[in-house]
């Protein structure tokens, strides 16, 4: 009974759209699994657990939850400002598109839709290249203290 009740929810889960979960920037959570899986695979086993010790991968996914947080609300902040400045202005610093053009709407979205899911995909888009940037850091900084030892 159980497996049924599991398959009927991952069938549900499937089911969702895709453009319902376009306009969604990522969570801390999901931002720190991925470093996390990029770190464990680009350090190796025996350097990642040297970093981060005891249950490597759990701590490593703690410390980057917060990291990850405060990436999200800086991109949060970045987007709202690059989406209060006027068209002419923002237009002038990216190759004359406006935010929506610039960061993609939905197209089956008309007004305030459309502004939220380019919106969602600002926020995603520079939260995620922080993250990849704080992780390929990590990474270089666990192996520069590994060819030390």
């Amino acid at each position: 009974m159980k497996r049924y009740l599991v398959l009927g929810v991952a069938v549900a889960a499937l089911a969702v759209p895709v453009a319902a979960s376009a306009a969604q920037p990522p969570t801390a959570g999901s931002l720190a699994t991925q470093s996390c899986k990029a770190q464990q695979a680009a350090m190796g086993a025996a350097t990642f657990k040297s970093t981060y010790g005891a249950n490597a991968y759990g701590k490593c996914v703690s410390k980057a939850t917060h990291t990850a947080s405060t990436e999200l609300n800086a991109a949060n902040t970045s987007c709202k400002a690059e989406q209060a400045m006027s068209d002419a202005d923002f237009m002038a610093a990216h190759s004359g598109k406006t935010f929506n053009a610039t960061y993609g709407s939905n197209s089956q979205s008309k007004g305030k839709g459309a502004g939220a899911d380019a919106f969602g995909k600002c926020v995603s888009l520079k939260a995620q290249a922080a993250s990849n940037a704080n992780t390929q850091a990590t990474v270089n900084a666990a192996k520069s203290c590994r060819a030390d030892r």
